[in-house]
């Protein structure tokens, strides 16, 4: 990919930033959906309504989000020539650690819509601040690079 001119990267950029807003606020909610849909009966008008929403916010939400990430910051990173940069390298390692956990809540939601959820909601509860780890590593290198 070639440079960006000027405007053509911040408007990249707001993209960037646009899509990880929409998907981690996705990746935070979805999980706590999942609380709630394990501890409903299966087949239940709240089961029913929980899957419903939960396949809405993955599908609709999440993962075109996921995908505009991915698009935006690698043509940010092509664009910036920032492929030799260590940060980079280490970002790319937890936006892919991010990546499997978004594909994990997918294998998740999955089991809820054949009602066949094996998961507790107590270890929805606590895999819930998954995501908010990798959030602040990945600021951190994005913003510090301290690498």
């Amino acid at each position: 990919m070639s440079r960006l001119a000027g405007d053509a990267y911040l408007w990249v950029k707001a993209l960037h930033v646009i899509a990880v807003v929409a998907w981690m606020a996705g990746i935070f909610y979805l999980p706590r959906l999942f609380v709630y849909h394990a501890d409903s009966a299966p087949g239940s008008d709240k089961a029913e309504t929980f899957k419903v929403m939960e396949r809405r916010l993955y599908s609709v939400i999440m993962t075109p989000a996921m995908i505009a990430t991915w698009l935006a910051g690698l043509a940010l990173a092509t664009s910036g020539n920032f492929w030799a940069d260590r940060w980079l390298s280490f970002k790319l390692v937890l936006v892919v650690a991010m990546t499997a956990f978004h594909l994990w809540l997918g294998a998740r939601l999955r089991d809820f819509a054949s009602d066949n959820n094996r998961t507790a909601s107590r270890t929805y509860r606590m895999v819930n601040e998954i995501p908010t780890l990798l959030l602040i590593g990945i600021v951190i290198l994005v913003v510090v690079k301290p690498f």
